[in-house]
């Protein structure tokens, strides 16, 4: 790592964070870097008891140029402290464009980067003998160079992200990469040292021309495989031709003979919404499978540069088969310790428009669950709204099972925006409808019945006099409860 950097990190992070604390778009208990620019979570492990979180990183302007890998830890999942930057791009090394996405693994009690160089997109290795504050670049670099010579030429350069694991003795990697005018594909390779690898075949294929049950994209990078005994879910995430960021995507199947087989169900989508991308998954110390994804900036890129910063890294998210083919998402217990001021309302049935909450000052960081029963046709809406025109709505619709994130939002003109983002709810059966809700200044999260998940950026212009309603727009809302706190700020105290 290159001095200056490291010096920028660990001076500056305080007083960035400080400086850019009042931004009523920035949020409070999510974690985001001190400054500037952040995309790809990367890197997620448990040492020594703490979790590390490190992500792609430009320490020097809001913008994708020049990626580092920034770096956190947490004792907690929920409280996070800047370390310095991790790895920097150096000249005359593979990775002197950019330090792009990887992973981190424990090699014999070694902690191992393994992560890609660019240009052209190479694996790369960095390791550290300190307790992953300080990382030394491999003299081996690159360890891979290109892809497989019978694939090059249709990969476009795309040869990326490696997803590394140890099964039966071997290592094996995963790298995101394309088949030109076929789709997709995801790589697999296998080494007895890390050094040497051998490419073995794609792992999965897949095909832009289908648009059923949903389409799958012209790339696939940011590659995840979840074990949970014979199940694998492999996650990824695509993009369209044009280089667009599209969604993750998961196949479960199972993993025998260095072949993944995909069951019949193929591709489920993992998360909805306009801003969760390239999520990576760690296993930790209680065997729980731990999901983190990047929130992309949805405002121009005028109104980034203003502001000072870009991204926004999600909750931390529980995540675990719901059965052979579907995964369960839920938001990690240890939040429950942000719960400050608590309203609780019971079970109420309502037939047009019932005012629940309304609270002067009321923090635009608030957890709410609401617990309906669908015992009949019905649609509604949980509608928070300051006091102007600019609204957010959850809508329910039983014909058809969908669920809305509708929002009006005036933009800097004052002129509003009304938009919306969608989960279709497949196979949905449930008699209980359970919307687990976390609202952080600009960023939205919702968890509906611990199996569909989706995230949106929202940029209110104004958060105070905040009122909670439901909307009844068919049938008679039978509502069980509905909780709503508060949320403290995890950067209360900086020092």
């Amino acid at each position: 790592m290159q001095d200056a950097d490291k010096n920028l990190n660990a001076a500056s992070s305080i007083e960035q964070r400080t400086r850019l604390a009042g931004d009523p778009h920035r949020p409070h208990y999510h974690f985001l870097p001190p400054a500037h620019w952040m995309n790809d979570p990367n890197g997620l492990i448990q040492w020594k008891g703490k979790y590390h979180l490190f992500y792609q990183y430009n320490p020097y302007a809001p913008l994708h140029a020049r990626i580092h890998w920034g770096h956190t830890v947490s004792a907690d999942l929920v409280h996070w402290r800047d370390l310095p930057i991790a790895l920097t791009p150096t000249l005359g090394q593979a990775d002197a464009d950019g330090c792009w996405s990887g992973c981190t693994i424990d090699n014999n009690g070694i902690p191992t980067l393994v992560y890609t160089g660019i240009h052209p997109q190479t694996v790369c290795l960095a390791s550290s003998n300190d307790d992953l504050l300080n990382w030394q670049y491999h003299p081996a670099n690159p360890v891979i160079q290109n892809p497989p010579n019978a694939l090059q030429a249709g990969t476009g350069g795309h040869f990326r992200d490696p997803f590394v694991w140890k099964e039966n003795d071997c290592w094996y990697m995963l790298i995101g990469s394309k088949q030109e005018h076929t789709g997709g594909m995801i790589l697999l390779y296998r080494s007895s040292d890390l050094l040497h690898w051998e490419y073995l075949h794609p792992f999965l294929l897949g095909n832009a021309s289908s648009q059923e049950p949903l389409w799958t994209g012209a790339m696939w990078e940011c590659p995840n495989l979840l074990t949970f005994g014979d199940q694998r879910f492999l996650i990824f995430s695509i993009q369209d031709a044009q280089g667009n960021l599209l969604y993750p995507l998961y196949a479960s199947g199972t993993f025998h003979d260095e072949q993944f087989t995909p069951n019949a169900n193929a591709y489920e989508r993992l998360a909805y919404g306009n801003c969760f991308y390239a999520p990576q998954i760690m296993r930790d110390a209680q065997g729980r499978s731990i999901m983190w994804g990047w929130l992309m900036e949805k405002r121009s890129q005028a109104r980034v540069e203003q502001a000072g910063w870009s991204g926004v890294m999600s909750l931390p998210i529980i995540v675990e088969p719901l059965s052979q083919d579907y995964l369960s998402l839920k938001p990690a217990p240890e939040l429950t310790s942000l719960r400050a001021q608590h309203w609780h309302i019971g079970t109420m049935d309502i037939e047009s428009t019932k005012q629940l909450l309304h609270e002067n000052n009321l923090p635009n960081r608030l957890e709410i669950i609401a617990e309906y029963s669908l015992e009949q046709p019905i649609a509604f809406a949980l509608t928070l709204s300051p006091d102007t025109q600019e609204h957010l709505s959850i809508v329910y619709q039983s014909t058809p099972q969908r669920i809305t994130v509708e929002y009006q939002q005036a933009d800097i003109r004052a002129e509003v925006n009304q938009q919306y983002d969608t989960i279709t709810l497949k196979d949905f059966a449930d008699r209980v409808l359970r919307l687990h809700l976390f609202l952080d200044h600009s960023v939205l999260e919702l968890f509906v019945n611990e199996r569909y998940y989706l995230a949106s950026r929202i940029y209110l212009q104004s958060t105070v006099s905040m009122s909670i309603d439901i909307f009844a727009r068919q049938g008679t809302i039978h509502v069980n409860s509905l909780d709503i706190w508060s949320l403290a700020s995890i950067w209360d105290n900086l020092a």
